[in-house]
């Protein structure tokens, strides 16, 4: 087994004010629309983790730019993105062979065959041992669809002629994507429609992409690369639902500043609940494209209070956590677990089965690692149910899921003994999460602020 981390155990109410590291899903969205841009672009204050790393190191390995350059973030430096060629000179620059590490980041083997698509040459995508279980085949099929050429290695699903489904795979680039019309099943995963609408102006035809299938989940997640694009000077027409048609044109140079992660906040606030504390995010938006924002919904329903006033996010936890009906909580669904575990009345989390192709299963994950800690819960179709149950100390898998490292560590806040397998994971999106756990449980209104966590000024 893995390291294991002892999660700390809170013996009196956090005090506390939390800043975290940029998003993830704006880093990595606006690094692929940098390196399709018609000049440099920069991005301020943005993430620094693995799956950003990844992200850079894939643009890289397809002929970007990227440089870090001093900037005003807490947790690293900005950066500086020079583009791909322009479309015009892709196809006299080729890249003979090259090689993308996907790691575990949906990211970047969704957001990245299409722009390997409008290079030229063989660019061979793989990652870790999980990542070829997580579902590809919609993105490969809508870009074999559009005419780009895609196989799967020598010895994988029997032949080089046969259409890859998964990981791992080679786009055979010809220096550009013809684009328009095509129908996939984006039903599991929203990554899949973002993935062809970031790349999609730069195809010559641009691109209209319809839906078919059940309901797309986390469309949020879609209205942000929407918004990314419209940013950028992209035409998008999203009017008719399941449909996105974007037209063919530039994609802007830009200079953006990346707000701070809401969905990794989220284990912060949580805090606040299983201590009965107070914890305040500074900078939050007021208006933002991110999920995470549905935190100012969430918990007050699971009995605490929320306020922003003064671009400040305040949290406090009440006298008791309350069990709640939630739908649809998304990437949040594994911190609102781990709260409801520690809740004194049932809840239902439901719209979530799309969970099952993250990192890893997380609803079966959920389930086991609650129960394995003495609680009550068990999967539905499209969820989880949990009910109230004394808890005990013991281990808490992480399965290299950040969010099972931190749904772990939340737990552990309210129940002493508990310990997390590999919390080191949490470094795919946030490498500082240890350090910033231990500091915010030992914030007090006498300490100064620190970087990251700090006492309330």
């Amino acid at each position: 087994m893995t390291d294991l981390w002892p999660a700390p155990f809170a013996d009196h109410p956090v005090d506390a004010t939390v800043t975290v590291p940029g998003s993830k899903s704006l880093t990595n969205r606006y690094l692929v629309l940098a390196a399709l841009a018609d000049g440099p672009s920069r991005l301020r204050a943005p993430l620094h983790s693995r799956d950003s790393a990844l992200m850079v190191a894939a643009l890289q390995a397809l002929g970007a730019g990227v440089r870090e350059v001093a900037g005003d973030g807490e947790y690293g430096p900005d950066l500086e993105v020079s583009p791909l060629p322009a479309a015009g000179t892709a196809a006299r620059h080729s890249l003979g062979h090259a090689a993308v590490d996907c790691g575990l980041a949906g990211t970047v083997m969704r957001f990245v065959p299409p722009v390997a698509a409008l290079t030229r040459g063989e660019i061979a995508f793989d990652g870790d041992p999980h990542a070829r279980m997580r579902p590809m085949g919609p993105v490969i099929d809508a870009l074999a669809a559009l005419g780009v050429s895609l196989s799967a290695p020598a010895g994988s699903s029997g032949s080089e002629n046969v259409r890859p489904a998964s990981l791992p795979f080679t786009v055979h680039g010809a220096g550009e994507v013809r684009g328009g019309h095509v129908v996939m099943d984006a039903s599991g995963s929203s990554q899949f429609v973002s993935a062809l609408l970031l790349a999609g102006a730069r195809f010559t035809e641009g691109l209209h992409l319809e839906h078919a299938g059940r309901a797309v989940p986390s469309l949020d997640h879609i209205a942000m690369t929407v918004a990314a694009l419209r940013g950028v000077g992209v035409e998008v027409d999203d009017s008719v639902p399941n449909h996105w048609i974007v037209r063919p044109g530039p994609i802007r140079a830009f200079d953006v500043r990346i707000e701070q992660d809401l969905s990794n906040a989220g284990p912060f606030l949580a805090a606040a609940l299983a201590t009965r504390g107070t914890v305040r995010v500074p900078n939050w938006p007021e208006n933002t494209t991110q999920v995470g924002d549905a935190w100012r919904q969430i918990l007050p329903q699971l009995g605490a209070t929320v306020t922003l006033d003064g671009g400040t996010l305040t949290v406090r936890g009440g006298e008791r956590i309350r069990g709640a009906d939630l739908a649809d909580t998304s990437e949040l669904a594994p911190t609102v677990a781990a709260l409801c575990a520690l809740a004194d009345s049932p809840s239902r989390l439901s719209g979530i089965a799309h969970l099952r192709g993250h990192e890893t299963d997380r609803l079966a994950a959920l389930v086991h690692e609650i129960t394995g800690l003495g609680g009550d819960a068990e999967e539905t179709p499209d969820g989880v149910v949990i009910r109230p149950a004394r808890l005990h100390g013991g281990i808490v898998r992480s399965y290299a899921d950040h969010r099972m490292a931190t749904a772990g560590a939340i737990l552990g806040l309210a129940v002493p003994g508990v310990e997390v397998e590999d919390i080191a994971t949490t470094s795919k999106t946030m490498p500082e999460f240890p350090q910033m756990w231990a500091r915010m449980l030992g914030a007090s209104p006498a300490r100064g602020a620190i970087q990251g966590v700090g006492a309330d000024a």
